[in-house]
């Protein structure tokens, strides 16, 4: 969302549906996600703190000076886009892969997990080995490659960093992965 110069392109194109017809996409969302959206909701907690951590660039990217007034923001990024971050899903679930941004609470039922455990958690899930009943497919703790447990896959290496855009292809128990 907010890790370069593009987030209006990005967002442009993903609201713009999936680029090979008849093939289902699920775009998640991100704590950078969530945190721009109250930002432009008018969290001013949220809006000093997007500002810190890309916030400037991506308004910059929407052509809205990051100096002028915060109630302005919103008014500033199309509709359509503030329909696209808004419609963004929490988690995706297709057989045994649980698809999240950050990662799921060790202990806690799936139809129980917190929203923030989704989006932000860390070291409770990164350093846990137990059976989750689930694979969690999950970014969020970049790595200098692709994390594989037989509880999660780590896909996150670090693009923004200077690192490697991963993509990871799923089959039944065969992972295997992509980078660019």
């Amino acid at each position: 969302m907010d890790r370069g110069p593009a987030s209006a392109a990005v967002v442009e194109r993903l609201a713009a549906g999936p680029p090979l017809l008849g093939v289902p996409v699920v775009n998640l969302v991100g704590n950078h996600e969530e945190t721009m959206l109250h930002a432009l909701a008018g969290d001013r907690a949220a809006a000093t703190d997007w500002l810190h951590t890309g916030g400037r660039e991506a308004l910059a990217s929407w052509n809205i000076d990051p100096a002028s007034s915060r109630s302005s923001w919103r008014g500033s990024v199309p509709a359509h886009h503030l329909s696209f971050l808004q419609s963004l899903t929490l988690s995706y679930r297709e057989g045994d892969y649980l698809f999240v941004h950050a990662g799921i609470r060790p202990g806690v039922p799936l139809h129980q997990q917190a929203r923030i455990d989704l989006l932000c958690i860390r070291a409770p899930f990164l350093f846990n080995d137990s059976v989750l009943g689930v694979v969690v497919v999950h970014g969020h703790s970049p790595t200098s490659r692709p994390v594989v447990k037989a509880n999660r896959v780590g896909i996150d290496t670090g693009a923004v960093l200077g690192g490697k855009l991963t993509c990871a292809v799923l089959e039944e128990n065969m992972v295997g992965f992509m980078q660019a």
